[in-house]
């Protein structure tokens, strides 16, 4: 066969691949050499409209191709690069992971390792729900930007090139970490946890314009991430961090998530005791309210630098906010317009409390030029205003 001859069995070779009849591939072997002159000539003995079919299905196929090798590159805005992170130690260990002291790209951060599902207990499905909603809340969190809130650095989905440091002689021993797990880097605040600076400040207790200004500055925060369709659900001193200056800034949003159209989305006991409300108590729906009542109890606290019900075990608390109206003992010495705020927010109704953006009105408008509140000008050792010891 000569190599003409050789061109055109190829031709109809793949023709016949393409799912092309008997009849119409003979109809080709008719036509003789395939020559640019002699399929002008024929061209009405070939279907064109299965060409088109053909030419289609491969475009299909490429695109396909195209996209999922583009997918599988793609790098998110919010995605860091690990090995651009140099974790030092340990701060603090959570409810839902370890949070860590480091450097990235040279700026002090705080990471926190999020590991659902590792400890056996949370089903495959349910970590996959778990990572699908982190991953929605990041998209939205690295966007955020807000003086009362932590400046989000980046995250990641996985934790392969993520190198923790442990306990060793040896410099290159390292943690292994849980497969399905998530990390969070966000900007490092040396002040520690609100919660912290309360109890070292529980015997002599706060200036009130201490009171309120850290007071503002969670309810700016908060009206903010509230602005973004943004709840925190785990409102509470503890998730609460000060910077050099004293500036209080909202962080851990472990549990926090983009606000449901239909609150019956947002269901569940989410939230630590003693700072949850009593509709999230009682399994009911719920939405940015109850970061509202949290914010009340947290109000309550700057104020008294104590802790809410400390001796209450969870189901008599539970019991009693749901079905008692129990709250925290405002003291007597504490000015109306703070005490009626904080009765405000902790309202056993969501829809009577007011929005964060009305608590920021509230509380930039009380007067605290004359002091007062816990620390009366007379009176340096403190406020008599409880009869027994309490807090830690």
């Amino acid at each position: 066969m000569d190599s003409k001859e050789g061109n055109e069995g190829e031709v109809v070779d793949e023709r016949a691949k393409n799912g092309e009849s008997k009849e119409e591939v003979s109809k080709l072997k008719g036509l003789g050499s395939l020559s640019s002159k002699d399929m002008l000539v024929r061209a009405d003995m070939i279907d064109f409209k299965k060409w088109d079919v053909q030419f289609e299905k491969q475009l299909t196929r490429n695109r396909s191709w195209s996209t999922t090798g583009r997918e599988a590159h793609v790098k998110e805005e919010w995605q860091i690069d690990l090995a651009k992170l140099d974790i030092r130690n340990v701060i603090a260990h959570g409810t839902y992971g370890t949070v860590y002291k480091g450097v990235y790209d040279g700026l002090d951060v705080a990471v926190k390792v999020l590991d659902w599902g590792e400890d056996g207990i949370a089903t495959e499905e349910e970590t996959r729900i778990l990572r699908d909603s982190f991953q929605k809340e990041v998209a939205v969190w690295h966007k955020l930007d807000h003086p009362n809130v932590t400046t989000f650095v980046g995250a990641s989905m996985g934790t392969s090139n993520l190198k923790i440091p442990v306990k060793s002689n040896s410099t290159d021993d390292h943690n292994s970490l849980p497969s399905r797990a998530c990390c969070v880097v966000v900007e490092y605040l040396p002040g520690g946890t609100l919660k912290r600076f309360l109890i070292r400040n529980y015997r002599k207790k706060l200036a009130f314009k201490v009171v309120i200004q850290l007071a503002l500055d969670l309810s700016r925060g908060l009206s903010y991430l509230h602005s973004k369709k943004f709840v925190h659900r785990d409102v509470k001193s503890e998730n609460m961090l000060l910077n050099a200056n004293r500036t209080l800034k909202i962080a851990d949003f472990g549990v926090a998530r983009v606000e449901a159209q239909n609150p019956r989305d947002m269901t569940g006991e989410t939230g630590t005791l003693g700072y949850m409300a009593p509709e999230v108590l009682d399994g009911k729906p719920y939405n940015r309210k109850c970061d509202v009542y949290s914010f009340g109890i947290c109000l309550w606290e700057i104020y008294c630098c104590d802790m809410p019900y400390p001796n209450l075990s969870f189901a008599d608390l539970s019991s009693a906010v749901v079905n008692q109206n129990l709250r925290p003992e405002i003291p007597r010495c504490c000015p109306g317009a703070l005490a009626s705020v904080m009765r405000k927010c902790w309202d056993a109704n969501p829809d009577k409390r007011p929005e964060m953006d009305e608590v920021v009105r509230l509380l930039a408008a009380i007067d605290t030029s004359k002091g007062g509140g816990m620390v009366p000008e007379d009176l340096a050792r403190g406020c008599f205003c409880f009869g027994p010891k309490r807090g830690p």
